[in-house]
């Protein structure tokens, strides 16, 4: 019997490790910050029609609000409550948006804090989101309700209940983190009321969460969590569907927890990779992009089947957590896209692309003081609306790297070449790197400091083919470069370093 359990809960995990995504469908954006009417309209206008998968949304339930203008981003991972009022809307524009984003084959995400509340220095009164009262003083959260036995404080050996080792895991998952009030996982009153609140989203036709902080939870504490969740809704998911899981564990600089403790439960955010390809494409440490050709689990990093990967996320593009200055960002568009790109053309991982706004950056001591502003917002607090430009970009101080047109071109590539083995490799030993996806799909990048000039073999049958980097097929023309590709699979390519993008795709729908 004991035996039938665990292979029951061992199903479960693997089920959670699928993102769940409609055919032809393989990639995820994080539309940061975003409010839910916005997002409802841009699944429909266009994430849909260009093949998007699915969306990660902030956290949706009732969160802290500091005195206009300063309403940091952060103010989202402090919760109040699990009602679904937050910076972004209501729970009827929530509802919406889920729906409205199913209807058109885009699923829904849902960034979630489960390890804890506010921080601790966050006083008492009605300053949240849905304006319910609450105090941080007494740790009492009327709203769920929490009361101070529902808080870690007892189990915590430091002076102040904060993390000040993180070489030991149990303060690591039994202490706040930078003061933020840590729940007690291990109740089980408090398991129902997390598996509650993820039920009711789960209802609602979400397909599945980012969990916040995993690493300060007990991984057997998640798993009795997750084994309470509901089954997917049945009107845009098949019958026994588990939500898809991804957890944010970072390890970088905590040697006493390891992803490797979480990945029977779900998937596990690579922190890795991001910083790993920047550190190439940036050509740091002799690193050169050549050496890339056994990129993935050649690098150390986790098991593919166990992956979600990303070039930047919120925390790591502001400097936090880690990577430090060699994470790509939107800061530096060239370097960016051609970071974006190679993951989307590479097989490893289930792949996340970021999408931002703008802040005024202001550096002290290489610190940039700004880091904390939040989402472009209008002179009460509220959060702006996304304007779309004639040319398809954003405005308003929302970069919108999505509809960048490489990266769009791009999310489009890797739903044509999903299921084909990374194959056709080719490096000059250096910074010019090629490769393709099966007969499906190539890309090649020039990183060096020089003209590329050079024959390959794509692998793809012959004609001619719309480069999607440069500009992108229209009708029976390319609004960009051809490559022309012969009979023997040969295409002759070349790309100035100092070109714009210097790098070049095709793919078997870009083929005239």
């Amino acid at each position: 019997m004991k035996l039938l359990i665990l292979l029951a809960l061992f199903g479960l995990g693997l089920a959670q490790h699928n993102p769940n995504t409609k055919h032809g469908r393989t990639s995820i954006v994080h539309l940061f910050g975003w409010r839910w009417a916005d997002i409802a309209a841009e699944c429909e206008r266009f994430l849909a029609p260009n093949g998007f998968g699915g969306v990660q949304i902030s956290p949706p339930n009732e969160h802290i609000v500091l005195d206009s203008p300063w309403r940091p981003w952060w103010q989202r991972y402090q919760p109040v409550s699990y009602k679904l009022c937050s910076r972004s809307g209501s729970e009827s524009e929530l509802r919406d948006m889920i729906t409205r984003c199913n209807n058109v084959g885009v699923n829904i995400y849902v960034d979630i804090v489960i390890n804890h509340m506010c921080g601790a220095g966050r006083g008492e009164g009605t300053h949240s989101s849905c304006g319910t009262w609450f105090s941080s003083d007494r740790e009492n959260f009327p709203s769920v309700p929490y009361s101070r036995s529902d808080f870690n404080d007892h189990k915590c050996n430091t002076a102040d209940g904060n993390i000040e080792n993180y070489e030991d895991a149990k303060q690591v998952r039994d202490c706040r983190l930078v003061g933020l009030l840590d729940l007690s996982l291990e109740k089980d009153y408090v398991r129902s009321k997390v598996a509650d609140f993820l039920n009711e989203l789960i209802d609602m036709g979400v397909a599945g969460f980012r969990v916040d902080a995993c690493k300060h939870m007990w991984p057997r504490d998640l798993s009795d969590v997750y084994g309470r969740m509901h089954n997917l809704n049945t009107k845009w998911f098949p019958s026994g569907s588990r939500p898809f899981i991804f957890q944010e564990v970072i390890d970088f600089e905590n040697p006493s927890i390891w992803p490797e403790e979480y990945v029977h439960l779900g998937r596990v955010t690579e922190f890795k990779y991001g910083a790993k390809l920047g550190t190439v494409l940036r050509k740091w440490n002799g690193e050169k992009l050549s050496y890339t050709k056994n990129w993935g689990e050649g690098w150390g990093f986790m098991s593919e089947g166990n992956a979600l990967v990303f070039v930047d996320n919120h925390d790591n593009q502001r400097g936090h957590g880690p990577g430090g200055a060699s994470i790509v960002t939107f800061w530096d568009p060239k370097l960016h896209k051609m970071a974006v790109s190679y993951m989307l053309a590479h097989p490893y991982g289930v792949t996340r692309v970021m999408s931002s706004f703008r802040w005024d950056r202001h550096f002290v001591n290489e610190k940039d003081e700004n880091d904390w502003m939040g989402p472009p917002s209008n002179s009460d607090g509220s959060t702006k609306s996304v304007p779309i430009n004639t040319d398809q970009t954003c405005g308003d101080g929302w970069v919108c790297e999505h509809r960048w047109r490489q990266i769009k071109n791009m999310v489009i590539f890797r739903n044509v070449v999903n299921g084909q083995p990374h194959s056709n490799w080719w490096d000059n030993q250096s910074n010019q790197v090629a490769f393709g996806r099966g007969n499906r799909g190539f890309i090649v990048f020039n990183n060096d400091d020089w003209n590329l000039d050079v024959t390959l073999n794509t692998g793809m049958p012959g004609g001619t083919y719309c480069d999607v980097i440069s500009g992108e097929k229209k009708g029976s023309s390319c609004t960009g470069k051809k490559i022309q590709v012969g009979g023997d699979g040969r295409a002759h390519f070349k790309i100035s370093n100092r070109d714009e993008d210097p790098f070049v795709a095709i793919h078997a729908d870009s083929k005239l």
